[in-house]
């Protein structure tokens, strides 16, 4: 995983609480003064080998790319 997502992670955790009781009050002035990363909603599915955001699989499929040889579906 990258740096700069780990970081948002971190982000996220410590200011949810704060960003749950802001938004139940419903206190738009005081979510803007919280980091924009500490939203949600701005973290992103990351593969946890190569970290490639873009055609993220649960099922690892970019693990199973690499380890294949080209022009084979599937290596055991």
């Amino acid at each position: 995983m990258k740096a700069r997502e780990v970081k948002r992670a971190k982000l996220v955790e410590k200011y949810a609480e704060k960003r749950a009781k802001l938004k139940a009050e419903g206190d738009s002035a005081g979510l803007q003064k919280l980091p924009k990363n500490s939203s949600r909603i701005r973290m992103h599915n990351r593969c946890k080998l190569t970290g490639r955001p873009k055609g993220y699989m649960r099922s690892r499929l970019s693990d199973t790319n690499q380890k294949c040889p080209k022009g084979k579906t599937s290596c055991g």
